[in-house]
């Protein structure tokens, strides 16, 4: 998952011709997607909502000269193709193969004629009519939560505070819940969450977190962490998370693998295989290698995306953007 400063060359900027700007808020289940990023003959979920919004919005899809997915209206004549509306989303947080999202958000801009067509008989507002549309065509595991019209400023990725991530883990083998076994990642013997907690609080602040991220081609790896944790879930009867031990992570973004290599150094730690202050120097000297590569996706899952009062989003998108240095 990754959150870059500098723009998104793949941002859709609207014109000023009649567009509506829409906030989505959905979930999913990450297990069966190749990520969020639409990819050429690959199972994404921005593909996969795009493709939904083009059906219910009555265009079809074709692929443009560059190969990249894009929507037109039907077609005319036999064989011919009309130029139509491309679906863009925009999402707060990239995530990748295999993670989830429960508090997802994107913004989509879409031509007021097209939201407007949307409605049909139903006596409910455009945004509404599209939110039952959707819902109807997408597939059991991507749930739109509700669409409604963006306030002016709003930009779902540049906009956002802050992202919070959770990762679960069962550390008592046989004792998980087989339910939960898409969402949650087992692993041998306990783990000393006191210490992992401990050491997991050298994350907070600002810092360069090249230890456990990639760049992106002009980006950073430079994030400010907001708040981390480890707890081990309270045993209640009947509760599927009883005895699971979770690490919550919240920050203004994410440079790519950067939660899930946090985990795997502090599932290092909690296990004895490495010292807190190995975790420590890895925090203040950034140094890739093999143990601070990413854990499995599966246990992770994108639970918050937080944003400014409405006059405060603009300016918020126009900060963010901005090149970090320590």
């Amino acid at each position: 998952m990754d959150v870059e400063e500098n723009a998104d060359p793949d941002r859709y900027a609207p014109d000023a011709g009649g567009e509506v700007r829409l906030r989505l808020d959905l979930a999913y289940d990450g297990g069966s997607f190749h990520g969020w990023a639409r990819q050429p003959g690959l199972r994404t979920v921005q593909g996969t909502i795009e493709e939904a919004l083009a059906k219910v919005t009555g265009s079809g899809r074709r692929q443009d000269r560059q190969g990249l997915g894009t929507f037109s209206a039907p077609a005319g004549k036999e064989g011919e193709v009309q130029e139509g509306w491309n679906p863009r989303l925009v999402v707060a947080g990239r995530t990748d193969t295999g993670v989830h999202a429960s508090r997802q958000v994107c913004h989509l801009d879409l031509p007021a004629d097209l939201l407007a067509s949307c409605q049909g008989h139903m006596e409910v507002d455009p945004e509404q009519a599209l939110e039952r549309r959707l819902r109807h065509v997408l597939p059991d595991d991507v749930v739109i939560r509700s669409v409604t019209r963006a306030p002016d400023g709003f930009d779902a990725r540049f906009s956002a505070l802050e992202r919070t991530y959770v990762y679960r883990i069962c550390d008592r083998p046989g004792a998980m819940d087989p339910r939960l076994r898409g969402f949650v990642l087992e692993v041998d013997g306990p783990l000393d969450v006191e210490l992992m907690d401990s050491c997991a609080q050298a994350a907070v602040g600002l810092h360069d977190f090249g230890s456990f991220s990639t760049p992106n081609p002009g980006g950073t790896t430079i994030r400010k962490v907001l708040k981390v944790g480890w707890r081990r879930v309270p045993r209640v009867e009947g509760d599927l998370e009883s005895g699971l031990v979770e690490f919550t992570i919240v920050a203004d973004a994410f440079a790519h693998n950067m939660v899930r290599s946090l985990v795997n150094a502090c599932l290092r730690v909690g296990a004895g295989r490495q010292t807190a202050d190995w975790f420590r120097g890895k925090v203040e000297t950034p140094a890739r290698e093999g143990a601070t590569g990413p854990i499995a996706a599966r246990g992770l899952t994108l639970e918050g995306v937080a944003y400014p009062p409405d006059g405060e989003l603009a300016l918020r998108a126009q900060a963010i953007r901005a090149r970090r240095t320590l």
